[in-house]
Protein backbone atom coordinates (compact mmCIF):
# COMPACT_ATOMS: atom_id res chain seq x y z
CA UNK A 1 0.00 0.00 0.00
CA UNK A 2 1.92 3.32 -0.98
CA UNK A 3 0.33 7.11 -0.79
CA UNK A 4 1.22 9.08 -3.73
CA UNK A 5 2.28 12.80 -2.88
CA UNK A 6 4.11 16.30 -4.47
CA UNK A 7 6.98 17.53 -2.51
CA UNK A 8 8.20 20.84 -3.52
CA UNK A 9 12.17 20.64 -5.20
CA UNK A 10 13.98 23.85 -5.20
CA UNK A 11 17.27 23.61 -7.51
CA UNK A 12 19.00 26.45 -9.28
CA UNK A 13 16.31 26.10 -12.77
CA UNK A 14 12.88 26.44 -12.79
CA UNK A 15 10.41 24.78 -10.11
CA UNK A 16 10.27 21.23 -10.07
CA UNK A 17 7.53 18.91 -8.51
CA UNK A 18 8.65 15.05 -7.60
CA UNK A 19 6.05 12.53 -7.10
CA UNK A 20 7.09 10.65 -3.54
CA UNK A 21 5.88 7.83 -2.18
CA UNK A 22 5.45 7.24 1.53
CA UNK A 23 6.92 3.85 2.81
CA UNK A 24 3.85 2.89 4.71
CA UNK A 25 3.65 -0.75 4.76
CA UNK A 26 0.94 -1.92 7.34
CA UNK A 27 -3.22 -1.80 6.51
CA UNK A 28 -4.40 -0.14 8.75
CA UNK A 29 -7.77 -1.31 11.10
CA UNK A 30 -9.42 1.56 10.65
CA UNK A 31 -10.30 5.49 8.96
CA UNK A 32 -11.31 7.86 10.49
CA UNK A 33 -13.25 10.86 8.91
CA UNK A 34 -13.51 14.37 11.00
CA UNK A 35 -16.25 16.64 9.84
CA UNK A 36 -17.05 20.37 10.96
CA UNK A 37 -20.61 19.98 11.89
CA UNK A 38 -21.19 23.60 13.58
CA UNK A 39 -19.15 26.95 14.26
CA UNK A 40 -20.18 27.79 17.85
CA UNK A 41 -19.44 31.68 17.44
CA UNK A 42 -20.54 33.72 14.29
CA UNK A 43 -21.16 31.86 10.47
CA UNK A 44 -18.05 32.64 9.79
CA UNK A 45 -14.79 31.62 11.57
CA UNK A 46 -12.19 34.86 10.41
CA UNK A 47 -10.41 36.38 13.60
CA UNK A 48 -11.32 33.21 16.67
CA UNK A 49 -10.45 29.38 14.10
CA UNK A 50 -6.73 30.21 12.57
CA UNK A 51 -7.69 26.89 10.53
CA UNK A 52 -10.28 28.77 8.92
CA UNK A 53 -12.93 25.78 9.43
CA UNK A 54 -16.06 25.53 7.36
CA UNK A 55 -19.05 23.72 8.39
CA UNK A 56 -18.84 20.63 5.75
CA UNK A 57 -15.06 20.12 5.86
CA UNK A 58 -13.93 16.95 6.21
CA UNK A 59 -10.77 15.58 7.20
CA UNK A 60 -9.66 12.06 6.75
CA UNK A 61 -6.78 9.39 7.82
CA UNK A 62 -6.23 6.23 8.99
CA UNK A 63 -2.95 6.24 11.68
CA UNK A 64 -1.79 9.91 10.20
CA UNK A 65 -3.38 12.82 11.21
CA UNK A 66 -6.42 14.22 9.22
CA UNK A 67 -6.29 15.78 5.71
CA UNK A 68 -8.69 17.31 4.18
CA UNK A 69 -9.10 17.05 0.18
CA UNK A 70 -6.57 20.31 -0.11
CA UNK A 71 -4.03 18.54 1.75
CA UNK A 72 -4.30 20.71 4.75
CA UNK A 73 -4.20 19.18 8.07
CA UNK A 74 -6.63 19.53 11.08
CA UNK A 75 -5.97 22.00 13.88
CA UNK A 76 -3.24 20.98 15.47
CA UNK A 77 -5.11 21.59 19.04
CA UNK A 78 -8.04 19.81 17.80
CA UNK A 79 -5.45 16.82 17.27
CA UNK A 80 -4.42 16.70 20.83
CA UNK A 81 -8.33 15.64 21.46
CA UNK A 82 -8.65 13.33 18.42
CA UNK A 83 -5.69 11.52 19.21
CA UNK A 84 -6.99 9.65 22.72
CA UNK A 85 -10.18 8.80 20.81
CA UNK A 86 -8.57 7.13 18.14
CA UNK A 87 -6.31 4.97 20.08
CA UNK A 88 -9.32 4.02 22.10
CA UNK A 89 -11.11 2.72 18.64
CA UNK A 90 -7.69 0.94 17.52
CA UNK A 91 -7.72 -0.52 21.22
CA UNK A 92 -10.99 -2.41 20.82
CA UNK A 93 -12.99 0.66 22.76
CA UNK A 94 -16.67 1.71 22.36
CA UNK A 95 -17.02 5.65 21.91
CA UNK A 96 -20.18 5.62 23.91
CA UNK A 97 -18.68 4.53 26.48
CA UNK A 98 -16.99 7.90 26.11
CA UNK A 99 -20.33 9.84 25.89
CA UNK A 100 -20.07 9.03 21.49
CA UNK A 101 -23.12 9.48 19.86
CA UNK A 102 -22.20 5.57 18.85
CA UNK A 103 -19.55 3.05 19.00
CA UNK A 104 -17.76 4.38 16.73
CA UNK A 105 -18.64 8.35 16.33
CA UNK A 106 -18.30 11.00 18.36
CA UNK A 107 -18.76 14.51 18.60
CA UNK A 108 -16.28 16.89 20.24
CA UNK A 109 -15.90 20.89 20.21
CA UNK A 110 -12.34 22.17 19.75
CA UNK A 111 -10.31 23.85 22.52
CA UNK A 112 -10.83 27.12 21.83
CA UNK A 113 -14.54 26.44 21.97
CA UNK A 114 -15.26 27.60 18.32
CA UNK A 115 -15.83 24.75 16.38
CA UNK A 116 -17.72 21.64 16.53
CA UNK A 117 -16.61 18.07 15.07
CA UNK A 118 -17.60 14.67 13.88
CA UNK A 119 -15.31 11.88 14.41
CA UNK A 120 -16.34 8.78 12.84
CA UNK A 121 -14.26 5.64 12.96
CA UNK A 122 -14.87 3.30 9.87
CA UNK A 123 -13.32 -0.61 10.46
CA UNK A 124 -11.58 -1.85 7.29
CA UNK A 125 -11.53 -5.22 7.86
CA UNK A 126 -7.42 -5.42 8.43
CA UNK A 127 -5.90 -7.29 11.67
CA UNK A 128 -4.76 -5.30 14.37
CA UNK A 129 -1.11 -3.95 14.31
CA UNK A 130 -0.17 -5.60 18.21
CA UNK A 131 -2.71 -8.77 17.95
CA UNK A 132 -1.19 -9.72 14.57
CA UNK A 133 2.57 -9.89 15.28
CA UNK A 134 3.10 -6.62 13.22
CA UNK A 135 5.19 -4.72 15.98
CA UNK A 136 8.55 -5.98 17.13
CA UNK A 137 11.01 -4.44 19.89
CA UNK A 138 13.59 -2.24 17.89
CA UNK A 139 16.12 -3.53 20.49
CA UNK A 140 16.29 -6.10 23.13
CA UNK A 141 14.73 -4.05 26.03
CA UNK A 142 11.18 -6.72 26.66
Amino acid sequence: MREESQRYISTDGPVEWEDIFMKKWYDEEYEFTVEVIKLLHSETTEHYCRNGEEVGDKYTCTYGCPVNQDGYGICSKTMMMLYPLMEAIRSGGDLENLGGDGKYTKTIVCPDGCVMFKLTATPLGNENFYKGGFWTYPDETV
